[in-house]
């Protein structure tokens, strides 16, 4: 089984933002325990008493405002992100990064979830395909952080098996997604620093998180199918996922 883990970075509904990032890890099964494996070793490394009470939840450390984050320095704390982000990109090869990018004033009458969701969920399908195709036949399941939108993307997840998507049904889901507290999943906290590195690049642009893990998305024949970013009016964007597509079409 693979399993797409997927967190979102931005807040839907407010407009001073301009963007809204839903972010997610691609794991085969049995490498789910690597990342929990690392991931608690991290934070025995920040609270030796207390690590199964270390969340990774990237915004907050950055913005050191909550125990334990609120005793480190700024450099220190941009470290923790930092090394979360380094366990993915020295991990297995088959682990793929996703992630959609919506900016909203694009779709002013649209849900930014809902986009994003639709689109990951076909882009993780066409993963999918892509590895059924080299004789792997396993099947795919969602997991995600539990939030306002569960009934909402239970649904479409379940309308997208039968009715399909605007790319086509997808074949290779094995179920409807699963929600799960974050506080109880390091590869939800890994999903949503994947998200939170990919918001910054996109809403601050800063690029410094991005870049550790820019290497993971998934790909095929140097374009970049794992990241996808959704945005009128900009035809010159110089995001990998943008400029691998333009040039595959050159």
């Amino acid at each position: 089984m693979h399993l797409l883990y997927l967190d979102d970075s931005g807040s839907a509904p407010n407009m001073s933002e301009e963007y809204f990032v839903l972010g997610g890890l691609s794991v085969f099964e049995a490498q789910a325990h690597f990342f929990t494996s690392e991931l608690d070793k991290l934070a025995q490394s920040i609270d030796p008493q207390n690590p199964h009470v270390v969340e990774f939840h990237a915004s907050e450390i950055f913005a050191r405002r909550v125990h334990p984050w609120k005793d480190m320095t700024r450099e220190e704390a941009r470290g923790v992100i930092k090394s979360v982000l380094k366990i993915l990109a020295d991990s297995y090869d088959t682990a793929r990064a996703f992630a959609c990018v919506v900016h909203k004033n694009s779709y002013r009458d649209l849900d930014p979830v809902e986009i994003a969701f639709e689109d990951l969920c076909s882009r993780f399908d066409m993963y999918l395909s892509s590895q059924r195709d080299s004789g792997d036949r396993q099947r795919g399941l969602l997991i995600l952080d539990e939030s306002s939108h569960e009934t909402s993307l239970q649904r479409m997840a379940r309308d997208f098996r039968t009715l399909g998507t605007r790319w086509g049904v997808l074949r290779n889901l094995a179920d409807t997604p699963f929600f799960v507290n974050s506080k109880s999943s390091r590869l939800v906290q890994m999903a949503d620093h994947i998200a939170y590195a990919t918001f910054r690049r996109f809403q601050m642009r800063d690029a410094q998180y991005f870049d550790i893990i820019s290497g993971k998305f998934h790909s095929i024949d140097g374009v970049v199918h794992g990241l996808s970013h959704k945005e009128n009016g900009n035809p010159g964007c110089m995001c990998i996922g943008c400029l691998s597509r333009r040039a595959s079409n050159q």
